[in-house]
């Protein structure tokens, strides 16, 4: 298990200077996130060798990139915009397929036409489920041409909210090339936070043998989200249940302000040295 970070975290817009920051702080990798270079997340036109110099700037600080955001709403009201997301979609797994990345990380979606990340009374729908996956079978296709993976993360206001959720999906899809991302913070709330260890076992359970990537987001009691170890979550303890289930991949830190990413490196150095 090696600690890294969402590039975008930092305020910059080249490769060379969010991973000079990112070298600096003492993280080992990166989720790395197109609007780092100056492009759209999701991007219209891939400029040519945009991609590869994120690899060499990585590769020349021994960085990891551990995955490249690909986040479009999967499950919009609106057909068209979904669709209208399908070739931009397809030119994050290009760049992730020339920078090294092994993985894109996606957005299940949700019915709120304005907010991917807000939930909707619609999204446990039918039809919601029915065009998220159909967004998904084909990045699973671009996936599989490019030998990426894809990695999906059960959020609370997504059509894939929780982890049980995710592992039916999972066993429906049955593809190679899908996996999970799981952060404890989106499996709790400040109500559920006195059961987290019932919680994130569970999680870890029905979904360990599929994890891609992991989050160490943290939360305060009221919900607020903090740097590691700043919160109520017991990411020792996630951790350690990470390590139990044979996970070695990158733990991700995020939803903090950059003036926390040297904190947040230390935090995340001693969680990993720290478990079992």
């Amino acid at each position: 298990m090696y600690p890294a970070i969402f590039a975008r975290t930092y305020p910059l817009t080249t490769a060379a200077a969010v991973l000079d920051a990112v070298a600096r702080d003492g993280y080992a990798g990166v989720q790395f996130n197109l609007s780092c270079i100056g492009l759209d997340p999701v991007p219209q036109t891939l400029p040519e060798g945009a991609a590869e110099t994120v690899a060499t700037e990585a590769a020349a600080r021994d960085l990891r990139i551990a995955a490249l955001s690909g986040t479009y709403n999967m499950a919009h009201p609106d057909a068209t915009v979904r669709l209208a997301f399908r070739p931009r979609f397809a030119n994050v797994v290009a760049a992730a397929r020339a920078m090294g990345a092994p993985m894109v990380t996606l957005c299940t979606g949700s019915r709120n036409p304005t907010d991917m990340w807000a939930a909707h009374p619609d999204n446990a729908s039918d039809a919601a489920m029915r065009d998220f996956r159909a967004e998904l079978d084909f990045a699973l296709q671009l996936a599989s041409d490019a030998g990426i993976k894809l990695a999906i993360e059960p959020e609370p206001g997504n059509v894939i909210a929780d982890a049980r959720i995710a592992r039916r999906l999972l066993d429906q899809v049955g593809a190679a090339h899908l996996g999970i991302i799981l952060d404890a913070a989106n499996l709790l709330s400040p109500a559920t936070l006195p059961r987290q260890h019932e919680i994130m076992a569970k999680a870890v359970d029905l979904l360990g043998d599929d994890l891609l990537l992991a989050h160490a987001k943290d939360i305060a009691t009221d919900g607020r989200v903090v740097a590691p170890g700043r919160g109520a979550v017991d990411l020792p303890a996630f951790v350690a249940l990470l390590r139990s289930a044979g996970f070695d991949g990158a733990l991700v830190a995020h939803g903090f302000d950059a003036a926390d990413t040297a904190p947040a490196a230390r935090a995340l150095q001693d969680l990993i040295a720290g478990a079992p």
